[in-house]
């Protein structure tokens, strides 16, 4: 794909979601027998060579590496690496400035002061683009992106950016919606700084903060953010924080699974999450090799 534009490869990507989505979800719903590679591609009406193209094409590693990626036993593995990691990240404090491949992703929130001054005739652009994980909404101000849902109606994802910004004045710019959306999705080489414009309660901001913190390619339960926050009592509070993220993907809410190593319900759907969690794995595996 590297002779097409940004463009052409984000619509192919999200293509080739559209059937990673279907596979994911038939291997989940067959989970209890394992299904063969073989069956898999028949599934989605596709023969076993152009299965394994597929998976290539769009994450760069075979289907039968992916499975391994979504499974339950290397979730749990990841679980267990997090403890440590969420202790070092303990005694030298939360950042909220976080690495995510080659981007650089650092956040600000808006105060309550703020919001009521600066709301009310703030400028947002918007627009939608195509992903690895299929159609999506992005917006931004001039302070930062406040804004990035996934889903296939353009009349939900406006409706939903309206509910979260209601006061806000509204552009659309398709065009810069597609270069930001490829700047996230397919950047490579030098590192990328995107910064994040945060609208929420004071322990929402925090939880998003501390999912900064939580790697690409890392795993954390709800309890283990829970303590990232200080709150270690807090663990369905810290839930309710997750499940009311608008910056998708940016703020890795994804990351977010069950002690029980099962990945557990995602607001854009768990077959989007999935993908989301093997992908981010495949390309860390991928540069730690390259390093």
């Amino acid at each position: 794909m590297s002779d097409l534009s940004d463009s052409d490869n984000s619509r192919l990507a999200s293509h080739y979601y559209d059937r990673i989505a279907k596979v994911i979800h038939y291997v989940q719903q067959e989970a209890p027998r394992q299904p063969a590679l073989d069956e898999m591609a028949a599934h989605i009406g596709m023969s076993s060579y152009h299965f394994q193209r597929l998976f290539s094409q769009w994450v760069g590693i075979s289907p039968k590496r992916f499975m391994q990626f979504i499974s339950k036993e290397r979730a749990k593995q990841a679980l267990k690496e997090s403890n440590s990691i969420l202790e070092a990240t303990q005694s030298s404090g939360i950042s909220s400035v976080g690495r995510m491949h080659d981007l650089l992703v650092s956040c600000e929130a808006m105060s309550p002061g703020e919001i009521k001054k600066m709301a009310v005739g703030l400028t947002i652009v918007y627009g939608y683009a195509d992903s690895p994980f299929g159609h999506l909404l992005l917006a931004w101000t001039e302070r930062g992106i406040c804004f990035l849902m996934f889903g296939a109606d353009h009349t939900v994802l406006k409706d939903e950016l309206v509910s979260a910004w209601p006061e806000a004045e509204l552009k659309l710019d398709a065009n810069e919606a597609k270069t930001r959306s490829a700047e996230i999705f397919e950047h490579v080489g030098k590192p990328k700084h995107l910064h994040l414009l945060l609208r929420g309660t004071n322990f929402q901001i925090k939880v998003w903060e501390a999912l900064l913190n939580v790697k690409e390619g890392d795993l954390v339960s709800y309890s283990q953010l829970a303590r990232l926050c200080h709150s270690p009592k807090a663990a369905r509070a810290v839930g309710s924080a997750v499940a009311k993220n608008k910056i998708g993907f940016l703020i890795p809410c994804h990351r977010v699974i069950k002690e029980s190593g099962e990945f557990g319900q995602y607001r854009w759907g768990v077959e989007r999450k999935t993908a989301m969690i093997a992908w981010e794995t495949a390309r860390q595996q991928v540069s730690s090799k390259a390093e």
